[in-house]
Parts: C-alpha cells; sequence; structure tokens
C-alpha cells in the first residue's frame, strides 16, 4: 500500500505584483522595503526586476521566517528581521538604511495565515480562535472577546462597519467563552441569519476582531507617520488595502501629505486588480493599491507608470 500523500502547503500569491514593482520602480543599488515580507512573493519581483536592488524584509509573523531564511540563503542583496511594520524606523536604522527609494505595506493576510485553521483567522475552517499575527505574544481573539463587556463589542464591531454590531454583540455575550473560529462564526449566523449573498455574514465580525487583536490600526498610523519621512526623492510609498477601514487613513494620510511640496499623489484612484488578476487569484478582488511619491528635487517627479495617466 502507498503511503497517503500529504496535503500540499498553501500557496502565497502576492496580489498587484507587477503593479507593485512598476511603480517601485526597483533600481542597482536602490533600497527597498517590504514591511509585509509573507512568504516573500513581492520581495522576490523587487529582487528579480533589478539584479542590484536591496531589499528589507520585515514580518512579525513567525513562520514567515523560514521562507526569509531561505531567500536569505540564496540571494544576498535580501535581509530580513523579525518585526512589525509599525517599527520600520527602528528596523531601518539597526541595518544602517537612513532612506530608501521604495516601501511597499500589503495588509492583507497571507494565504498560508488563511488556509491554516490553528491559526484562526479563516472562516472556512473551524480552529482555535485566535488570530495572532504573532502566536507567541498578546492575547487571543478568544481572551480579547472574553474581557470585552457586550458594549465595547459592539463598539468594535460598529468601527468597522457592521451595522448589526449590537445584535452580534448580544449573542457573543451571551454565548461566552467562545473558544474556536465556529464558535464566533455561529454566534454571528444567530443574530443575523445566514449567508444571503456572495460575502459570509461573520467577515466583518472576523476583521473587526483581527484587528483589535493585533492593534491594526495602531500599527497602520505608526507606519504611515515614519515611512513618508524615509523615503529618499523620488521614492513611493506604496499600500495596499483590502477593506474601508484600512484603505481610509491610508487615503487621508496621502492627501494631507500631498499637499506639502515634498510629496505627490501616485494616482488620483486608487489602483485594482485587472480581470486576469481577479480570474486567477479570488482573495485580490478587494485590494487597493494607493502611491505616495516624495518629489524630486528638481520638482519634475520623474517617469511615471501608464497608470497615473489614466
Amino acid at each position: 500500500m502507498s503511503a497517503p500523500k500529504m496535503p500540499k502547503p498553501p500557496i502565497h500569491v502576492p496580489v498587484l505584483r507587477d503593479t507593485v514593482v512598476r511603480w517601485l520602480a526597483p533600481r542597482s543599488g536602490g533600497r527597498y522595503l517590504d514591511g509585509t515580507f509573507g512568504r516573500g512573493g513581492h520581495t522576490e519581483a523587487l529582487l528579480e526586476a533589478d539584479p542590484g536592488a536591496l531589499v528589507l524584509g520585515l514580518d512579525k509573523d513567525p513562520e514567515a521566517a523560514p521562507a526569509a531564511a531561505a531567500l536569505a540563503a540564496r540571494e544576498s542583496r535580501f535581509r530580513f528581521l523579525p518585526a512589525d511594520f509599525a517599527e520600520l524606523g527602528p528596523a531601518l536604522d539597526a541595518v544602517g538604511w537612513d532612506r530608501v527609494d521604495g516601501i511597499l505595506l500589503d495588509l492583507g493576510l497571507s494565504s498560508p495565515q488563511l488556509e491554516t485553521p490553528e491559526r484562526g483567522f479563516a472562516l472556512r475552517h473551524d480552529g482555535p480562535l485566535d488570530m495572532r499575527f504573532d502566536p507567541g505574544s498578546g492575547e487571543t481573539a478568544a481572551e480579547l472577546l472574553d474581557r470585552l463587556d457586550e458594549r465595547e463589542i459592539a463598539d468594535l464591531l460598529f468601527g468597522i462597519g457592521e451595522r448589526r454590531s449590537r445584535a452580534i454583540a448580544r449573542r457573543i455575550a451571551a454565548r461566552r467563552p467562545l473558544g474556536t473560529t465556529g464558535d464566533l462564526r455561529a454566534a454571528v449566523i444567530a443574530a443575523v441569519g445566514p449567508r444571503r449573498g456572495r460575502i459570509d455574514p461573520a467577515t466583518r465580525t472576523f476583521l473587526a476582531v483581527r484587528s483589535a487583536v493585533n492593534r491594526e490600526p495602531q500599527a497602520l498610523a505608526a507606519a504611515l507617520h515614519e515611512a513618508p519621512a524615509r523615503l529618499l526623492e523620488g521614492g513611493a510609498l506604496a499600500v495596499i488595502s483590502y477593506h474601508s477601514g484600512e484603505d481610509r487613513p491610508v487615503k487621508h494620510a496621502f492627501r494631507r501629505l500631498a499637499g506639502q511640496p515634498e510629496f505627490e499623489l501616485g494616482t488620483r484612484r486608487p489602483i485594482r486588480p485587472e480581470e486576469d488578476e481577479l480570474e486567477t487569484n479570488r482573495r485580490s478582488r478587494s485590494a487597493c493599491l494607493r502611491i505616495l511619491r516624495r518629489v524630486e528635487a528638481s520638482g519634475t517627479g520623474g517617469a511615471r507608470p501608464e497608470e497615473a495617466r489614466r
């Protein structure tokens, strides 16, 4: 009898890969920061784009470390630090980089995170109610929901746009303690009913809880404060977001900075995946890329990708 086949590890497909490369435009000797290394898809694309480009990757998820180590072993132009992108300033200082030519923040989850039930991120897989990017620190989603009172849970959900926040919070509070992702999803469905369309009814609840567990708004605010000042003239900051709670602060920060002579918006409207990418990577459907550029001394801003003229 042949041995049973082991399941293939989930493959992460980087969102807007080619578009990110065009906007960051790697060059020989240029320094680039991938603040959300994940499994290295965007980093490898930047390294491949120019044989002389240097990339520093950051990720607080310890499961990103093996992929980073493998890439570093075969590519001397890459370095990795186990850090949150909120700490991009100290990370750049640690490697002796004052300013860089490009910074990327991809705020989405990687496919391995979503497809590993033990991480507690996925709606489709029942697993421990964890949701921590770094499983070795901080409170889990289960602990968070057990600690917050019903009103605080409702406020948390309402803050990310869940209109039925009070009803959901009431069900969550009544069913505590919740131990698994299935428990949380069941509480939401008990409050609002089963799926009636393409989007799972628990999607916003999972987003809100994950965001709170990992302090995502605070991390993004810190990165948006530090990153623009770390760009060289002509450099670009690229941020990929996946829901309005992520995109709104990026849009407002970029527009505010674009009012200063040192910066300009890459495009007036966010860039979204083309149809061919949507067909091959369904998780890219909600992706939204915004670009902020540090203006060159000449004031011309340099050559831009085709998207800027649309």
